[in-house]
């Protein structure tokens, strides 16, 4: 397998006013960037992140900050594949949050279920918060380049959400036709 190129973003932006520094590195987190040390990022060379860097480059510059971007690649295998466990331990982190998101939504359905509160109202949240489930899922694939452990029962708990959803939407129709 041939090894992956990395982007090493330097990053420097004043620290007053915060509200800049605070921008970028809400950036750098919602691309999916390894925190490298104090003010420096990795991202795996490849086009999804692309957009993300051009991103942090455009807040650091209104903010009178600068990227500095270099293209890197281990000097040893375990150097490329050191990086590579340290971005993939940082998706699995962000599966974890994603399934036990995915436990409240079924425990949220379940209660529902069982206080018989069928409302439209209520069947429009839960299908709003669904989406957003969904919205994550799909950013977190988009970014989990190596393909973490936990990504695949990500996905079959999302699929679950989803019947879940299906389920108590057809006990909230059955309910408001009984009336």
């Amino acid at each position: 397998m041939k090894p992956v190129r990395w982007l090493v973003l330097v990053v420097r932006v004043p620290a007053s006013p915060s509200r800049h520094r605070v921008a970028v590195w809400r950036e750098l987190r919602r691309v999916g960037a390894l925190s490298l040390g104090q003010g420096t990022w990795a991202v795996p060379d490849v086009p999804g992140f692309a957009d993300g860097v051009s991103r942090v480059r455009e807040l650091a510059g209104r903010g009178g900050g600068e990227v500095v971007v270099l293209d890197a690649a281990g000097r040893a295998e375990e150097d490329g594949a050191r990086l590579e466990a340290l971005f993939t331990a940082d998706r699995e982190e962000e599966w974890a949050e994603f399934l036990a998101d995915c436990g409240k939504f079924e425990a949220e359905i379940d209660k529902e279920i069982a206080h018989r509160k069928f409302t439209m109202a209520e069947l429009e949240e839960e299908e709003q918060s669904l989406e957003r489930l969904r919205r994550w899922h799909r950013d977190l694939k988009a970014r989990d380049v190596f393909g973490a452990p936990r990504a695949a029962e990500a996905a079959e708990r999302l699929e679950r959400c989803t019947a879940r959803l299906a389920d108590y939407t057809e006990q909230v129709f059955e309910a408001l036709h009984q009336m």
